[in-house]
């Protein structure tokens, strides 16, 4: 028997009701599933009860038509899932919304949401901002690495992290060709006494030294969160650090970590 039919077979098993109380999470990642595997991993997500809380699909082309299938698992009443893992899938903004849609209809069990290496482009980042707003949603980590965004994304999360509904403690924008006009934008919200934002990725994303500026006056704020920061494989030379070590010698900063 071929390794995809054992999958197969455990993934039906599971929604079955056998091994659910011992299995919690499951990592598919390369898997190559077919339309029907999706069928079965959404039935899992609406089983009654369902105890699956991480899904791991990294890598398995999952793309429009199959995130629709997975979509209905995580819309159901029954979803427990604390922890979806869709990088390098294949997934555009629409896939990102039909993501958004079926999370805001059962939004409180998730907290951290990797959509990494897909191409989404800054339409999708307002989707995701729009239910970072919601006041049922609880995410609290937010993985976009490499998803071909732009500053105009930073102006929709950054708006988000000024609401006070706003849980999110983890934001990883590497990869991304934010330029410093974004680096203004998030630093706005991560200066706003309603963010939560505690660790922020911003690895090759092209940044000019002039943009600590804004970072270094993040650091500053008596009401930042921010205790971890990498900027690393930036161009930040010599008078991007000298900014930051303003931010970083005031009294009110509470950064423990600096890349």
């Amino acid at each position: 028997m071929g390794q995809g039919k054992k999958l197969f077979v455990s993934l039906e098993a599971l929604t079955k009701g056998q091994w659910v109380k011992q299995v919690m999470g499951w990592i598919l990642s390369e898997c190559w599933l077919s339309e029907t595997h999706y069928k079965v991993v959404a039935s899992a997500l609406k089983s009654d009860p369902s105890h699956l809380t991480e899904l791991d699909l990294t890598g398995s082309k999952l793309q429009d038509s199959r995130l629709k299938q997975l979509s209905t698992g995580l819309e159901s009443p029954n979803c427990r899932l604390k922890t979806l893992v869709l990088a390098n899938c294949g997934l555009t903004e629409i896939s990102c919304d039909s993501l958004v849609s079926a999370l805001k209809s059962n939004p409180s069990h998730l907290r951290e949401l990797d959509l990494s290496r897909n191409n989404l482009h800054d339409v999708a980042v307002a989707g995701l901002s729009a239910g970072l707003q919601s006041p049922d949603w609880r995410l609290e980590t937010l993985r976009l690495r490499s998803c071909s965004l732009s500053e105009i994304s930073c102006v929709h999360l950054g708006s988000a992290l000024k609401y006070n509904l706003c849980y999110l403690k983890e934001l990883d924008l590497s990869q991304n060709e934010l330029q410093e006009s974004g680096v203004e934008q998030l630093s706005a919200g991560l200066e706003s006494p309603k963010c939560r934002l505690e660790t922020l990725r911003l690895t090759h994303c092209e940044l000019p030294g002039s943009c600590c500026t804004f970072l270094g006056s993040v650091l500053k704020s008596v009401s930042s969160c921010l205790t971890e920061l990498d900027l690393s494989h930036n161009k930040l030379h010599d008078s991007g650090v000298k900014l930051l070590s303003a931010g970083l010698e005031n009294r009110n900063c509470s950064l423990t970590t600096l890349r």
